[in-house]
């Protein structure tokens, strides 16, 4: 500390024992014991004298009074919170270390103040701290009441040693989980009351306390020898601390999804990444606006060394929503090296982990249970939610007691005579929220600072990013997210071609026996793709004539809409009966396929992204158009064709003619393949009359499940 000067005046206000207490009375004293000076520089001149002139009492004085305005030093607490040792010490333990480290910054500066040796000042604090003239905090004067000479120096060795842990005194620490509680029957009784708090966190101590008189009798062993049960207000006691101390094992045992989200360590699930495109987090969830279509789902994927975010919109979860979001992704940001997803069974399906691995994409799953492992698009789904779905009509809220304030509202809203549908409006169609999302996460979330990039916004740390873009051709893409035949997509090429929903598509060029990859062409019913089983070879195309060219979308629209009118007219045994969307492929040809969206990339450079897979899906995309048909074959087909179309005379139908017709068409049903509907009609109208139940009788109803007779028709 700097010496401190003052004029004569000012030592005379002071009012230090052995000194005058006025001006002049100091001036002569000053005099008279040669004082040394120096002239004031302030207006008005003078003289001013030290403190190191003054009487050693007057000295010690005005040093304890400085002491009141001492606290601890911010390096010393940062150097002592520094050591290893610091992090075990308890609350108590590191309030005593404290209170040892402001005692000795108070003495620092009674020594400097002082002018003393360490010696004297050291002798001289000691006595005016234990009489109480040094002024402290409260708590520094709770922890420390008094101190000796040999005190100070072992405090202030370890302080210099940087060893300051060792002036940590925990005074409960022989006490702390000793009591009778704690230790009676080895720690069965601990484990009771703890075991009763969780199961009913409401049981009183006078409860707790009977339990524990149930259990282990009036008498508990506490090691030495035997103890009466506390009292109920012990019990209070002792529920009161171990509440606090074992707050987190109560809280993951009563309430584990608070634990997760409060107390579980997650180091925020952060991902070693360097570059964008390393590794992708994917995930869904069902979105907080109704639409009027119902409630859909939104997928996320993130990138997360940008913090990018791609969103689409599903109607139910599914594989090929997972395939969609892919595309969108890939298409806008590249190939992925690794994406990380949970284990839903939209996510582990086939389908879409033959889509990464033709991709050539590294798949990780999180643990079961377990979202904090992919935090990241967790996160990035809260915020969608949270600032763009409430902004939206139809908003329903994001957790029960938001839908239940909502419903209030709309019940008042019905009392006051208001039409609900207009006060909460579900006016947003699936097409319109799918804009919103883009629109949100394109240009107010990409361009707004991220905590987790330091304040820097996705669209910014994406651009810095100079990671080339590892590009795939988006017809390739298309056909390796195309839908595969049922069955996981394989099949066996016969003599007859390729069997898909009993009908045969026939594959030229692609030799019977050969067992391939099938994949459907979304826009055409009449056309497969077919590729060796691992999908890395593309051999070729199959085509089945009478469904060639039928948009598979509108022929099952068409099915289903003759189905409900059927349905409406038919009988409830006919009712049964349904439609194939082929029925009617006849009635269909010449669709048009949809246009593919145009997506703007970042102006980044691009790599060819290829795997066997990829090459292959390009290979189909890119087979060479089928040779024009020789005039001499059209000619042997319209002949054919003319032939078949020969109505020929029929004789008449004889009774067992018509027993014979009824017995084919009930094999075909029993055989479970396709029957005509007039066929149907027909059965079921000759199987009331006589005739029927006459055959039957003899030779046994051939729509019975055993019909030994069968071969008498």
């Amino acid at each position: 500390m700097s010496e401190v000067w003052k004029t004569a005046a000012g030592w005379a206000a002071e009012k230090l024992p052995g000194l005058p207490e006025t001006e002049s009375g100091i001036v002569r004293r000053a005099k008279a014991d040669g004082w040394s000076f120096r002239s004031r520089a302030a207006a008005g001149g003078g003289r001013e004298y030290p403190l190191a002139v003054l009487p050693e009492g007057a000295r010690v004085e005005f040093a304890r009074r400085q002491i009141a305005a001492v606290d601890l030093p911010a390096s010393f607490m940062t150097d002592a919170e520094a050591e290893s040792e610091a992090q075990e010490l308890s609350q108590s333990a590191a309030e005593q270390r404290d209170a040892r480290l402001v005692i000795l910054a108070a003495l620092d500066r009674f020594t400097a103040d002082s002018g003393l040796s360490r010696r004297e000042a050291d002798a001289h604090f000691c006595a005016a701290y234990s009489a109480g003239a040094i002024e402290v905090a409260p708590w520094v004067r709770a922890s420390v009441k008094s101190i000796a000479r040999a005190t100070l120096f072992r405090w202030r060795a370890a302080r210099k040693a940087g060893e300051t842990h060792r002036l940590a005194v925990d005074k409960g620490a022989a006490r702390r989980n000793r009591g009778a509680l704690d230790v009676a029957n080895g720690g069965a009784v601990r484990n009771t009351i703890l075991a009763a708090m969780a199961k009913n966190s409401y049981l009183s101590g006078d409860h707790i306390r009977a339990i524990v008189v149930d259990r282990f009798g009036s008498t508990l062993d506490v090691g030495h020898a035997q103890a009466p049960v506390p009292s109920a207000r012990t019990f209070q006691i002792v529920l009161k601390r171990w509440r606090e101390t074992y707050s987190a094992e109560l809280l993951a045992l009563t309430d584990p999804d608070a634990f997760k989200n409060r107390l579980r360590v997650s180091g925020r699930s952060a991902h070693l990444v360097s570059r964008c495109n390393e590794l992708w987090t994917i995930d869904a969830s069902p979105a907080d606006v109704l639409t009027k279509d119902g409630r859909h789902s939104v997928y996320v994927a993130v990138d997360v060394f940008s913090r990018r975010m791609i969103v689409f919109v599903s109607k139910t979860p599914s594989s090929t929503a997972v395939g969609l979001l892919m595309r969108r992704a890939i298409l806008e940001w590249g190939v992925p090296e690794r994406v990380k997803t949970d284990n839903g069974s939209d996510f582990v399906a086939k389908f879409t982990q033959r889509v990464l691995a033709a991709l050539g994409i590294d798949v990780e799953l999180s643990a079961p249970f377990s979202p904090w492992q992919k935090g990241t698009v967790e996160r990035a789904i809260g915020t969608l939610q949270r600032d763009l779905m409430r902004t939206l009509p139809g908003f329903v809220g994001h957790s029960v007691a938001d839908r239940k304030a909502i419903e209030g509202r709309k019940a008042f809203a019905q009392r006051l005579g208001t039409d609900v549908d207009k006060a909460f409006s579900v006016d947003l169609t699936p097409a319109e929220l799918q804009d919103y999302c883009d629109r949100w996460a394109r240009d107010r979330y990409a361009n707004r600072p991220h905590r987790g990039l330091d304040g820097a916004t996705p669209f910014q740390v994406a651009s810095a990013d100079r990671t080339p873009i590892r590009s795939v051709d988006a017809r390739a893409l298309d056909m390796l997210l195309a839908p595969v035949a049922g069955r996981n997509g394989l099949r066996t090429v016969g003599k007859e071609g390729v069997q898909i929903d009993r009908t045969f598509y026939i594959a030229a060029g692609v030799m019977p026996g050969t067992e391939v990859l099938v994949r459907m062409d979304p826009a055409d019913m009449g056309r497969a793709y077919l590729f060796d089983a691992a999908g890395e070879t593309f051999l070729g195309e199959a085509i089945a004539p009478e469904l060639a060219g039928v948009d598979p979308a509108e022929a099952v629209a068409r099915a289903q809409a003759a189905q409900k009118a059927f349905m409406a007219e038919g009988t409830a045994e006919l009712r049964k009966t349904k439609f194939k969307a082929r029925d009617f492929a006849d009635a269909i040809l010449r669709q048009s396929t949809a246009q593919a969206g145009t997506l703007i990339a970042f102006p980044k450079r691009e790599e060819a992204h290829s795997t066997p897979a990829i090459a292959a899906a390009t290979d189909a995309m890119t087979a060479p158009a089928p040779r024009p048909t020789p005039a001499s074959v059209i000619d042997m087909q319209r002949q054919l064709l003319a032939e078949e179309n020969v109505a020929p005379l029929r004789r008449a139908e004889t009774a067992h003619d018509r027993w014979k017709r009824a017995g084919a068409i009930a094999a075909r049903l029993k055989a479970g393949e396709p029957v005509n509907p007039a066929d149907l009609m027909w059965l079921g109208g000759y199987r009331e009359g006589p005739e029927y139940r006459g055959y039957a009788a003899t030779w046994g109803d051939p729509l019975e499940e055993e019909n030994p007779a069968e071969a008498g028709l």
